[in-house]
C-alpha cells in the first residue's frame, strides 16, 4: 500500500463498493438504521446499455439512469450516506477494522465491508452484436421478453442453451437456435428439434441491423436468415477482483459465495447483487442488497451491544 496514500481517518461502520441497485438498497436499509456508510461507485453499472429496466415492481419501464437519479435522492435523506465516484483497488484488514485503497489514492476505513460491484460484460467477439446490445439483444429474457414478444428471435448457444431456449419460447413461437460453432449434448438437441425449432450449426459472421434493431443473422456460408430479437449467454467477469484476493470463496464465475444474508466466509465481509449469485435482474439485486444491509447491521448491532455491556460494567 502506497505510503504517500490521503488516509480518511474517521472510520466508517460499512464501506460499500459499488452503487448500483444491490449497494444503493444497502445502502438505504444502513442509512434508515442510522449507519454511517461510504459507497465507492465507479459510475459504469452493467444495465446502462439498455433503454429501460423491467420487473422491478412501481418502476417497471424506467431508464436506468433515472432509476439511478431517484435512489440517489431519497438516500440522500440519511445523513450517515455517503457516496464518492472512484474505484477500489485494494482492500485489507480484518473484521472490525477494513481499509479500502481507491484509484485516486486515498485510503477509507470501516468496521464492515460490502462488495456490490457486480459483473462486468467481456469484450463481445461476435460482429454487430455489440450494436444490438440492450436494443434488441438481451440476456434476460424475463427483463425483456415482454418487448420482444411475438417476434422472430434468435437464441445464440452458450451456456445453459436448452434452458434459454425453453425460457424464450414462452414469449414467441418463432425461435431459432445458432450455435456458432458450439456443441450441444444430444439429449437437448433432441428436445428443441421436437418442438420445431430449427438448429443452426455454422459459424455467425455477423448480426445485421440498423439503428440497434437487429435484422438477420448472417453465417459464415451466407446464409442469411431473418430475424428481429436476440436473447444470448453474456461472457461475465467479476467486477471487482477484490472479493477473491481478500480470500472470498467463489464460484466458477467468480462471483462470491454467500449466504441469505449476504455473509460471505470472511469474518466482516459481504456480498450483494450479481456479483454474489447467478440472477441478473434489478429486482434480485435489490432484494440482496437490502438483506446484506440488514445482515450487516445485526452484526454492528451484537457488537455494539456487548461494548455497551462492557462499558456499563467498567462504570
Amino acid at each position: 500500500m502506497s505510503t504517500d496514500s490521503a488516509v480518511f481517518a474517521s472510520v466508517t461502520d460499512v464501506i460499500i463498493i459499488g452503487g448500483g441497485p444491490a449497494g444503493m438498497s444497502a445502502a438505504l436499509v444502513l442509512g434508515r438504521a442510522r449507519r454511517s456508510v461510504l459507497v465507492i461507485d465507479e459510475a459504469l453499472p452493467r444495465h446502462r446499455v439498455t433503454r429501460e429496466s423491467h420487473g422491478f415492481l412501481t418502476r417497471d419501464g424506467v431508464a436506468p439512469a433515472e432509476l439511478r437519479k431517484a435512489a440517489r435522492e431519497q438516500i440522500a435523506a440519511y445523513p450517515g450516506v455517503a457516496f464518492i465516484e472512484d474505484s477500489a483497488v485494494e482492500a485489507e484488514g480484518v473484521d472490525g477494522d477494513f481499509r479500502v485503497t481507491t484509484a485516486g489514492g486515498t485510503i477509507y476505513r470501516s468496521r464492515k465491508l460490502l462488495f456490490a460491484a457486480g459483473m462486468k460484460d467481456l469484450p463481445m467477439d461476435l460482429e454487430g452484436l455489440e450494436d444490438v446490445y440492450g436494443k434488441s439483444a438481451y440476456v434476460c429474457p424475463y427483463c425483456d421478453g415482454w418487448e420482444m414478444q411475438d417476434r422472430p428471435i434468435a437464441v445464440i448457444a452458450g451456456k445453459h442453451t436448452l434452458h434459454l431456449t425453453r425460457t424464450v419460447a414462452g414469449w414467441t413461437d418463432d425461435v431459432a437456435v445458432f450455435m456458432n460453432g458450439t456443441d450441444l449434448p444430444e439429449e437437448d438437441r433432441a428436445q428443441i428439434q421436437s418442438r420445431g425449432i430449427p438448429i443452426y450449426e455454422k459459424p455467425i459472421a455477423r448480426i445485421e441491423s440498423e439503428k440497434g434493431e437487429t435484422s438477420a443473422i448472417v453465417l459464415s456460408d451466407g446464409t442469411k436468415i431473418a430475424r428481429t430479437a436476440v436473447f444470448f449467454a453474456p461472457r461475465l467477469a467479476p467486477g471487482s477482483e477484490l472479493p477473491a484476493q481478500f480470500g472470498c470463496a467463489v464460484m466458477e464465475s467468480g462471483a462470491m459465495i454467500v449466504d441469505e444474508t449476504g455473509r460471505s466466509n470472511v469474518p466482516g465481509v459481504f456480498g450483494a447483487g450479481d456479483g454474489a449469485s447467478q440472477k441478473y435482474q434489478v429486482a434480485a439485486a435489490v432484494a440482496a442488497g437490502s438483506a446484506a444491509g440488514a445482515g450487516i447491521n445485526f452484526e454492528l448491532l451484537d457488537l455494539d451491544w456487548e461494548r455497551k455491556a462492557e462499558e456499563a460494567a467498567i462504570l
